[in-house]
């Protein structure tokens, strides 16, 4: 127990020392704050640390997901799933690129997708599934993969690329999950094609900003990936501003009109930083979760496992389920915690509950499983800023308010 004094606890800050401060002013005094040498260091930096060939810095995760399955080809008549508890950018990018949404349910008092259900998903005009690896703790690749084989004679390829699978692709939406491990193996190692997300309420930030990554053990040909995503990302322009810098080297061309979601510099500059800082970062996120769970699990609040024998979070989000309370009750808890100067969160209203996807035909009453993990669902505040008494101050309100 701690003292009635009330403190202010926001739910996620961007944990930011001097290091980065003074990194980013250097950036900006090289005369390079757009796309250059520091985007392309993070880049080989991240690949490093993931353990694949390369990398790509984009500027959202939400980039990565859609350019990556433009580049697959996945376009109208084709299908994608994904799980209907996650955040809309999971489901939007398959609308952008004029593919139809599939959402699957979770599994009973799970937050990951039901494999049954997912199996049963998957049709001839399937091309791509998207697992959420959400709060951090990777999916449970092994019996995605397993489906997938069981599924391939359905499987229409379209294009080499998609040949060079000759089964549905697996892209994940890891924008939580940047430095975590499951049987031995980064998340980044493991999916055909992984998204991560840098924005500032992410373990690991560059403000804006994200990455993909890709496992190589297709033959995919790695220079020339990473060039498509290049010119992706950059309108379909044959030259970056980098490259364009060589003595009369101005000239490019425009292979097709494309898109515009780089990586600058001085985002690159905090993620550099930030990537020196982080083995210790996400020790102090897995501290504080265990003290969470030693406090809270044996009230008999439920919270997602972020560590086992064979896997390891990287501790993005403190979810927890408080059995027995309604959606209003819920709510009710989430302000008299913010009264008490504690922000939380809800990690996610289901995306057939908002208007968009409704407008889409979705109906919340198709994912039972999904809606009753989201009632009585709250996100505790979990970051690197928050001291042991502030931890001890979020249980403390907690428990007065559910007791």
């Amino acid at each position: 127990m701690i003292d009635n004094e009330l403190r202010n606890i926001p739910f996620s800050p961007p944990d930011i020392a001097d290091a980065e401060i003074e990194e980013v002013i250097k950036a900006m005094k090289s005369g390079w704050i757009t796309t250059g040498p520091r985007t392309k260091e993070l880049e080989k930096r991240i690949a490093e640390f993931v353990g694949t060939n390369k990398s790509v810095c984009l500027n959202s995760a939400t980039a990565a997901m859609e350019l990556t399955l433009r580049i697959l080809g996945v376009g109208p008549g084709d299908e994608v799933i994904t799980s209907a508890y996650t955040y809309t950018a999971s489901a939007s990018v398959i609308e952008h690129v004029g593919a139809k949404i599939v959402l699957v349910d979770t599994a009973p008092d799970s937050f990951e997708m039901d494999y049954s259900k997912l199996a049963d998903a998957i049709t001839e005009k399937t091309k791509v599934i998207i697992p959420v690896d959400i709060a951090g703790k990777m999916c449970d690749y092994d019996y995605i993969f397993d489906i997938i084989e069981s599924k391939k004679d359905l499987f229409k390829p379209n294009n080499e690329l998609q040949w060079l699978f000759n089964r549905v692709i697996v892209m994940t939406d890891a924008a939580h999950a940047f430095g975590a491990e499951r049987r031995g193996m980064k998340c980044g190692q493991v999916a055909d094609f992984t998204c991560f997300s840098f924005h500032a309420v992410k373990n690991f930030t560059t403000a804006e900003g994200g990455a993909v990554v890709w496992s190589n053990d297709r033959g995919l040909d790695d220079e020339w990936l990473y060039n498509q995503f290049m010119l992706y990302s950059l309108h379909g322009q044959s030259k970056d501003a980098l490259a364009k810098t060589q003595k009369g080297s101005w000239e490019y061309d425009i292979v097709y009109p494309a898109y515009k979601c780089n990586m600058t510099d001085i985002m690159a500059s905090i993620g550099l930083v930030q990537l020196d800082r982080y083995e210790g970062l996400l020790q102090r996120r897995k501290e504080i979760i265990e003290m969470y769970d030693r406090a809270l699990l044996p009230l008999g609040i439920q919270s997602l496992q972020h560590y086992g024998e064979n896997f390891t979070s990287s501790g993005h989000l403190y979810l927890v389920r408080i059995p027995g309370i309604s959606e209003k009750v819920r709510n009710e808890i989430i302000v008299r915690m913010a009264e008490a100067g504690v922000a939380c969160n809800v990690h996610y209203k289901p995306l057939p509950m908002f208007t968009a996807y409704k407008n889409l035909g979705f109906d919340i009453k198709d994912y039972p499983n999904a809606y009753r993990q989201y009632v009585n669902e709250i996100t505790l505040p979990l970051h690197t800023l928050l001291s042991d008494e502030d931890v001890d101050y979020v249980i403390d309100i907690l428990k007065k308010n559910i007791i």
